[in-house]
């Protein structure tokens, strides 16, 4: 028998701010999740969070279950997904870390010195010691005390190439940036293009028929049992981001529009990224 529990990590204040924000306006990195399957004695965890004291409450929640971790599998090359990897790794050093083979480079560029920077920058002080990135994975299936998890190929989300961890004996599907769950997505390294591949991504985690959906952002304590209702608002928040971005002059009408249709959602410093990324040459108060 499998079982699934989430830790959330709440809302982290950021530290650098893309110009234009208003400082008087709290900034933070969106509300995050690492999930752990777990059968009577193994267990896998989905992601790895960014923050050192993240990662450490991390390894004490999981150390709590009294499961042999065997394997961390990141989803994806962000690093807010697993710049912790090195911290759990250390207080369990018998788990592997892996990722899709495709997503293995990414996970490696967000390790240079640039990307590095940049998250420093957001996080001073507050970034695990060493890095580590995952290996590439070498099976289909990651196995949980003879349970099969099974990694699924999305493409495009916030990033490409993605991915999610369908879990067939519950029903289930954990982790990844497919869906969005109460808080604004991340659309400042998409066109409208790419949010086109995305939609198709949700179709096809919506194929896989989860009653449960554990989304890589979600807002603390929110319904994962809503599937259906998170993945329509998902696909309704990238179509609407298209039709803001078409109708608007720049992007403070995107902000203001998004805001009026998706206002209940966290973290509105994400959408203050999003929007001014589909218009480089200005900030969102429209200035150039």
């Amino acid at each position: 028998m499998l079982s699934i529990d989430v830790f959330t990590s709440d809302y982290k204040p950021i530290a650098s701010t893309v110009q234009g924000w208003d400082a008087r306006q709290r900034a933070t990195w969106p509300a995050s999740t690492a999930t752990l399957v777990h059968g009577p004695r193994e267990a896998v965890l989905v992601d790895a969070l960014i923050t050192a004291k993240e990662a450490h409450d991390l390894t004490e929640w999981i150390r709590a279950t009294g499961k042999v971790l065997t394997t961390v599998y990141v989803t994806h090359g962000h690093a807010d997904h697993f710049l912790g990897l090195s911290v759990v790794l250390d207080a369990f050093p018998d788990a592997v870390a892996v990722a899709l083979p495709e997503v293995v480079p990414l996970a490696e560029e967000q390790l240079s010195g640039p990307y590095l920077a940049y998250w420093e920058s957001l996080f001073p002080g507050g970034l695990p010691d060493r890095q580590v990135a995952p290996r590439p994975l070498t099976d289909d299936v990651i196995g949980v005390d003879g349970h099969e998890l099974r990694p699924v190929r999305v493409g495009q989300s916030d990033t490409d190439p993605s991915s999610v961890v369908h879990v067939p004996d519950l029903d289930a599907v954990v982790g990844g940036d497919v869906a969005y769950n109460g808080i604004h997505m991340w659309l400042a390294q998409t066109d409208r293009a790419a949010r086109s591949r995305w939609q198709r991504a949700l179709d096809l985690v919506e194929g896989l028929r989860p009653q449960r959906l554990v989304a890589g952002h979600q807002h603390p304590g929110a319904d994962e049992t809503d599937v259906a209702g998170m993945i329509a608002a998902s696909r309704r928040y990238l179509t609407d981001f298209d039709a803001a971005v078409e109708a608007g002059g720049g992007a403070a009408d995107v902000i203001r529009a998004m805001t009026a249709a998706h206002g209940e959602r966290g973290n509105p410093y994400t959408l203050y990224v999003s929007a001014t990324s589909q218009y480089p040459a200005e900030t969102a108060d429209g200035s150039r």
